[in-house]
Parts: structure tokens; C-alpha cells; sequence
């Protein structure tokens, strides 16, 4: 049995949270490598710039992308579990046209990715 994702409650919850939460908690999440490259930035630290208090700010189409990402970890994770969730988010994906979830966040595919999120979890398979 599988268990369907409220995509509505992983927006709202991403909503209430401010930027560097959100990059705090995907760093926790994925890495700092991982999270630089999925918000499109060849730095690989430039999150933890972006998660201190006093850090800079990422670019609007950054802290897009860096929701995005917050969405579709919370709710994929929210039913996978965290360690299915990462290899989710990295490995290629037949939702997304064998790309992974990191490229297509990077590419600001908002729908597709939230639509592989939710066939991930209720076991859908692509067609």
C-alpha cells in the first residue's frame, strides 16, 4: 500500500520558513556540494554562506529553485524516508526523462519535479 503526498502541506510548510532555513536544512539534508548545485552556483559552499545569519543572500532565481528543492525533499521524505529521498534527488530519474531531480531543479522544472515526487511515492511508474 502505498501513501499519497499532500503536495499542498510540503508548499505551505516551505512557505513558512525563511531562506536560510530552508538552505540550513537542505544542507543537513543533501550537502552543501549538492544544494550549491541544484540552486546553480559552481561554489560548492557557497550554502553556508547562505545559511548564516549574517551571510549573503542567494539570488531571487536561487531561492526559487532552493524552495523547489525544500518541497520535493519534504515530500518525498516525508514518505521514503531521508535516505531514499537523497538517492532520489541524485539519481536518475524516469519522470524527469532520465535526468536527475538536482538537474531538473536546476532547470526550474517546477511541475515535473513535484509530479516525479509525487509518482515516487505512490509507486507509479513512468510510462
Amino acid at each position: 500500500m502505498s501513501i499519497s503526498i499532500d503536495v499542498g502541506a510540503a508548499h505551505s510548510g516551505t512557505a513558512r520558513l525563511g531562506i536560510r532555513e530552508i538552505v540550513r536544512q537542505l544542507n543537513g539534508a543533501l550537502g552543501a556540494t549538492l544544494v550549491a548545485a541544484l540552486a546553480g552556483s559552481k561554489d560548492p559552499k557557497i550554502s553556508y554562506r547562505w545559511a548564516r545569519a549574517n551571510g549573503t543572500m542567494p539570488r531571487p532565481e536561487a531561492q526559487a529553485r532552493l524552495q523547489l528543492a525544500h518541497r520535493a525533499w519534504t515530500a518525498v521524505s516525508s514518505v521514503e524516508g531521508e535516505h531514499v529521498a537523497r538517492l532520489w534527488f541524485v539519481g536518475a530519474n524516469p519522470w524527469l526523462g532520465e535526468v536527475s531531480p538536482i538537474e531538473a531543479i536546476k532547470e526550474m522544472r517546477a511541475k515535473a519535479v513535484m509530479d516525479a515526487a509525487v509518482a515516487m511515492t505512490e509507486d507509479r511508474f513512468a510510462g
